[in-house]
């Protein structure tokens, strides 16, 4: 999410949050008025029920113009996080009308998730859709699908050692898989939510080497399945591989920061 420099606080009585002015300017403005407003919106600073400030307000706050403002509130109504009437403001709606699958939405929704509520829903929307592609895969791949994925393992294997190029390596095994598994629009799904969940720490944590041979080990597993045409076994291995693999990453020790 852009940083907008955009902060938010309370008034000294204690009365609803106030929005602080930006220390720069973005050049999209619109877009950034959108971004840090769902970003104050899914913290709770403003929440269900609530107003926003008024348009004067927010023209203020952010140094543009009335269009622009109107601009971002259309497009915030298009996400499902408000309901602008005329003559009755702009309030905040209820979390269950918000789109969790627009990027800007499940990118603030990811960045304030410290319970981990929501990156567990995802990891089991990963878990579901990618063993029924690894299903898929095993039965519908090439020989030429097998072979780069293969390849794509055995760069994994070298690759242990230096965790931030195996994290990226790994995200194309997985794209590999998904694609010889002809299913255009499960793999859609997860990569517009896993996109936007690799941006966060809380998803990504900080992988050591032995977390990423443990996960090669798992890869191999997988790999053995969708060689022997193993639907069934490709899409166990699938599921086990990805929860255990969240289940090391979402422990304490998982979610270390970096030195």
């Amino acid at each position: 999410m852009t940083d907008t420099g955009t902060d938010t606080g309370t008034d000294s009585g204690g009365g609803p949050p106030v929005l602080q002015p930006w220390t720069r300017r973005p050049a999209r403005l619109a877009h950034a008025v959108v971004e840090a407003l769902a970003d104050r919106i899914v913290a709770g600073h403003f929440p269900p029920g609530s107003a926003l400030p008024i348009e004067p307000d927010l023209c203020e706050t952010f140094g543009v113009s009335r269009t622009t403002v109107r601009e971002a509130v259309k497009a915030l109504e298009a996400k499902g996080l408000v309901r602008a009437r005329q003559g009755s403001g702009t309030t905040v709606t209820p979390q269950e009308n918000w789109n969790l699958l627009d990027p800007v939405v499940l990118a603030a929704t990811f960045q304030h998730d410290d319970q981990l509520v929501v990156l567990d829903q995802l990891v089991g929307v990963r878990s579901a859709l990618e063993s029924q592609m690894a299903a898929q895969a095993a039965i519908l791949a090439t020989e030429d699908d097998l072979r780069a994925i293969e390849e794509l393992l055995v760069r994994l294997d070298g690759e242990t050692a230096t965790p931030h190029r195996f994290i990226e390596t790994d995200l194309v095994f997985h794209g590999r898989i998904m694609e010889a598994s002809r299913n255009r629009l499960a793999s859609s799904i997860v990569r517009s939510v896993h996109t936007q969940a690799r941006t966060t720490t809380l998803y990504s944590g900080a992988p050591d080497t032995r977390a990423c041979e443990l996960a090669n080990t798992e890869h191999r597993q997988l790999m053995q399945h969708l060689l022997a045409r193993d639907s069934e076994g490709a899409a166990q291995a699938m599921t086990s591989h990805i929860e255990d693999a969240w289940q090391r990453r979402r422990s304490p020790a998982g979610r270390r920061p970096t030195s």
